[in-house]
């Protein structure tokens, strides 16, 4: 059975973690789930043998704390590393997957596992993906198009953009949040807002090392705007 979502929304996920001490530090300042980076072209990116301890840190920390693994255009010899029995329940594709690949990995890696599909925006005619990958990934998340960069860039994608945006599964909004930055993004999004927040370079002190004030204070930031879902709600 996947995992069941946290009870109050906007869920946060802290992303590009790489010390088990600091992510089961980070789970027990109340995120709802931590992200690990497999791609090895980021600065975040995190070793494969490294992954299963930094998981099982987390879930020691806070047993409903969501492990992510993010990667970008994962190929068949991945698999094994991609399964359920990793440390982590979602998976993440943050490259250029395309529909027809996300239900051959759902079919791969089983119901176990969720899978989320991050949507790169370059313009606001790229929401419009949303409708097609509805029936083969359990949510998005949106962050911002950035040349030869995958994510954690700190470039923040225009509100105006997602006004009125609610598509037919849950979605994360990424791309420059920080403890500074949360509060208003959220009111401007306030009649249409985000499922979750995804939250990286802002809470860091270099990539891969969170500054764990920084993350408190977005914990409080983001507790005013928390509210539980309602049955009826996708989750």
């Amino acid at each position: 059975m996947p995992p069941q979502p946290p009870p109050l929304r906007p869920w946060l996920k802290v992303c590009g973690l790489r010390q088990p001490p600091q992510a089961a530090a980070v789970a027990r300042l109340g995120a709802d789930a931590i992200g690990v980076i497999a791609v090895p072209s980021s600065p975040r990116w995190l070793e494969p043998a490294a992954r299963a301890p930094l998981f099982a840190a987390v879930a020691d920390a806070s047993p409903a704390c969501l492990g992510v693994l993010v990667v970008a255009d994962p190929d068949d010899s991945q698999l094994p590393q991609l399964a359920p029995g990793q440390g982590h329940r979602v998976l993440q594709l943050h490259g250029d997957e395309t529909v027809q690949r996300c239900l051959q990995l759902r079919d791969a890696l089983g119901p176990e596992l969720l899978l989320w599909k991050a949507l790169r925006l370059r313009s606001p005619q790229d929401l419009a993906q949303a409708e097609a990958y509805a029936g083969c990934v359990d949510a998005l998340l949106l962050d911002a198009w950035v040349p030869d960069q995958l994510g954690g860039t700190g470039h923040r994608i225009p509100t105006d953009w997602l006004q009125g945006f609610r598509p037919p599964l849950p979605w994360w909004l990424a791309g420059g949040l920080s403890p500074e930055r949360l509060a208003p993004a959220l009111r401007e999004l306030a009649g249409a807002p985000p499922d979750g927040v995804d939250v990286s370079s802002g809470v860091e002190r270099s990539p891969g090392d969170k500054d764990l004030d920084r993350v408190a204070a977005l914990v409080t930031a983001l507790a005013s705007f928390r509210a539980p879902f309602r049955q009826d709600q996708p989750i």
